[in-house]
């Protein structure tokens, strides 16, 4: 699997790992040197953008846009998202697995992020991209302690669970990404990995 990724770095200079461990330790309570986290959960995104070369423009640096005003109180922190699946199927390691990306609130001290290059009306996700989701969690699910596959929409259910280390209370934002059916086909691609089943609102 390792030969089928192809890594296309964003910036990840010392101005984003302080940024990164301060974001660790004001929304998590974490005090660590490091940024870098144990994943127990992947959570699948869509990007709405519309290629992959505009995403990775979006990821690219340690700043968050000023665009971005609905969480840029949070933290100026960029998100970003370890990795990057474009709609031929092709996959892109944006950031090691193992340091913490900016893409869900609550969890990022354990989550690694896929993203998907799509997500619009006009520009659906595809089915290479599903089978390349379920290709690279099998992947991740043998390397790291991956307990729970979700879906962006699903990250709330996990309010109230020993993985949600989220202080800051009216720190939300509503989303839908990357489509119940997407996420029903990983799923079902992935069954036997073994995964928990997400916990109820």
């Amino acid at each position: 699997m390792e030969k089928q990724i192809i890594d296309k770095p964003i910036v990840f200079n010392e101005e984003r790992k302080v940024l990164t461990i301060d974001y660790l330790k004001r929304h998590y309570g974490l005090e660590q040197t490091t940024p870098e986290i144990v994943p127990k959960m992947i959570v699948l995104h869509w990007t709405v953008v519309p290629t992959l070369e505009k995403t990775y423009q979006v990821f690219k640096d340690p700043i968050l846009p000023n665009y971005r005003k609905e969480i840029t109180g949070a933290s100026p922190l960029n998100v970003s998202s370890q990795f990057l699946v474009d709609q031929d199927g092709t996959i892109y390691r944006l950031m090691p697995e193992t340091t913490m990306a900016r893409h869900v609130i609550g969890l990022n001290h354990c989550a690694i992020g896929i993203e998907n290059v799509g997500g619009t009306a006009d520009l659906p996700l595809t089915e290479l991209q599903v089978k390349a989701n379920i290709k690279l969690v099998k992947y991740l699910s043998k390397k790291y302690p991956i307990d729970y596959l979700i879906g962006h929409y699903e990250y709330t259910n996990f309010e109230n669970h020993p993985l949600w280390l989220e202080k800051d209370q009216g720190y939300r934002t509503e989303k839908t990404d990357p489509g119940q059916s997407f996420v029903e086909a990983v799923q079902l691609g992935t069954l036997k990995c073994g995964f928990k089943d997400t916990p109820t609102p």
